[in-house]
């Protein structure tokens, strides 16, 4: 699988978010995950460890359960996904 797939991925879950209206600082915590993926994907000298990655993903995706359940799920594709390109 190839980091094209992730990167289509966030795309993805970025169109969803400017749909959902979320609140500044969940927006902020989504752009922060962001650039932490990118920085694993492009293997950056400052790259987040690839658990603290994973974690982050997935409290995210737990705030978007209840009242974002379409982002909620391409959160979880997002995750998914870095678990088999090996995050």
């Amino acid at each position: 699988m190839s980091n094209t797939k992730i990167r289509n991925l966030l795309a993805n879950l970025h169109e969803e978010v400017k749909k959902a209206g979320l609140d500044a600082e969940t927006r902020s915590s989504l752009r922060e995950l962001d650039s932490n993926i990118h920085d694993l994907l492009d293997e950056s000298t400052t790259e987040p460890s690839k658990s603290s990655v994973i974690e982050q993903a997935k409290l995210l995706e737990a705030r978007f359960a209840v009242d974002y359940p379409t982002v909620e799920r391409f959160m979880r594709e997002v995750i998914d996904t870095l678990a088999k390109i090996g995050v």
